[in-house]
């Protein structure tokens, strides 16, 4: 396995101007390893600033909005799950992207993590190349020109491309940016059945630790935000052992 002691630079000044003014929150508990996280990341071109808890990050954050956060899961205190959920249910910093960096390799946590709205799961030890690789790819999901430049209207659903919100009978609904990428996806392909490995491709490229069975858990927390009875959905159907279909609901 790749040691985590290492440092990266980047290649040339392109990748130190795409990264400009992003500010990452790392919220990691071991000195050597979060010192080693911030030489890289700043290395990168980011602005970095670091917590040993979780305590202040929040506060922080709303102070000054960071492009991402990079959350250790194994802190003092509360861990990175329990601040995951704090910046998921802050509407400032709902659709922040996060980052899981941790030891913990069970796939329990990968799901766990998925569940509690992450977007990407790195695990110790780690690639420092590979680290960089990976905050870039989910900061160019935020990035990336909308798929569908203008608002889709479907049954009780607003979906806007260009300010990436979702609205269900005029409620604003909070998403991550990977949800939304998919919902929007699959409703600009409405009607159509995408496999999992399809949608895979069009959401999330290169990252990977999304697998087949992480699409389905976006999936179903995508129900639980649109649909009326998450249990009975009018628009995300399943075709079992296929994939998934957009609807407009009859």
């Amino acid at each position: 396995m790749p040691s985590p002691i290492g440092f990266y630079e980047p290649h040339g000044e392109a990748g130190i101007a795409a990264a400009a003014r992003c500010l990452i929150f790392v919220v990691e508990d071991e000195e050597d390893i979060a010192r080693l996280i911030s030489h890289n990341l700043q290395a990168a071109g980011f602005d970095v600033q670091s917590f040993v808890s979780g305590g202040s990050v929040v506060s922080e954050a709303l102070r000054e909005m960071p492009s991402l956060f990079l959350l250790d899961v194994m802190l003092p205190g509360a861990d990175g799950f329990d601040l995951c959920r704090q910046i998921r249910q802050t509407p400032t910093l709902s659709s922040t992207p996060i980052i899981f960096l941790t030891a913990r390799t069970a796939e329990a946590d990968r799901v766990k993590g998925l569940e509690l709205g992450g977007d990407d799961y790195v695990t110790k030890p780690f690639s420092p190349r590979e680290l960089i690789a990976r905050v870039r790819s989910v900061l160019r999901g935020v990035r990336q020109p909308p798929m569908t430049p203008e608002v889709l209207h479907v049954g009780y659903l607003e979906i806007d491309a260009s300010s990436m919100t979702v609205k269900v009978q005029g409620r604003a609904v909070l998403t991550t940016v990977r949800e939304f990428r998919l919902l929007e996806y699959l409703a600009s392909h409405c009607g159509r059945v995408l496999t999992r490995d399809q949608l895979l491709d069009a959401v999330w490229k290169e990252t990977p630790f999304v697998t087949p069975r992480s699409i389905d858990v976006y999936v179903r927390r995508l129900r639980e935000k649109i649909e009326t009875d998450p249990r009975h959905p009018k628009y995300l159907k399943t075709l079992r052992g296929i994939g998934y279909r957009f609807e407009t609901p009859k």
